[in-house]
């Protein structure tokens, strides 16, 4: 029933609840930017569903973190390098649960889900995905040598949790 067919028969129309309202600036934001980046979330996931939920993610972050934004720096290096860490992280978190139902049956899934977070990535990203240093620092927002690092002591790491296999690979 609409209000007007309501107050004719004496009832009090339903109160709708108010929407949320964004900042101004931030709706502009998302109505620039939404289709860039879900295009970049649809090249690291190439599965519509899991690119809508990580820009999805990528917007309520921003927004969380939206005065603070505004008052810093370049608004859209800054709001990018969220939905960049944002995109990434759930591709990796989802690919460590993938490894980790293959924990029972290999070692190298095993000992690199043991792997401290961002070795874990870099690892991947590196050695899985086929990404270069510099893409990977781009991704993580560090430096290549941070990078570097980072694989260096993941090797170590892998090296200790399965020394068989690497005294196999020699």
């Amino acid at each position: 029933m609409t209000d007007d067919a309501c107050a004719g028969q004496g009832c009090s129309p339903v109160a709708a609840p108010a929407v949320l309202p964004f900042p101004l600036e931030f709706e502009a934001l998302y109505l620039k930017n939404h289709v860039d980046y879900r295009r970049f979330a649809m090249a690291v996931h190439n599965d519509e569903q899991a690119a809508d939920d990580a820009v999805h993610r990528a917007f309520i972050e921003i927004l969380r973190h939206w005065p603070a934004l505004l008052a810093g720096g370049n608004l859209h290096q800054q709001t990018w390098a969220i939905l960049r860490r944002t995109v990434i992280s759930q591709k990796l978190i989802g690919y460590r649960g993938n490894l980790t139902e293959l924990t029972e049956d290999s070692d190298v899934a095993r000992a690199l889900c043991s792997l401290p977070s961002r070795q874990f990535d870099v690892m991947v990203l590196r050695y899985l995905c086929g990404c270069t240093a510099d893409d990977i620092a781009w991704y993580l927002g560090v430096t290549v040598s941070t990078v570097d690092y980072h694989t260096r002591n993941a090797k170590k790491r892998l090296a200790q949790a399965m020394p068989a296999r690497v005294r196999r690979s020699k």
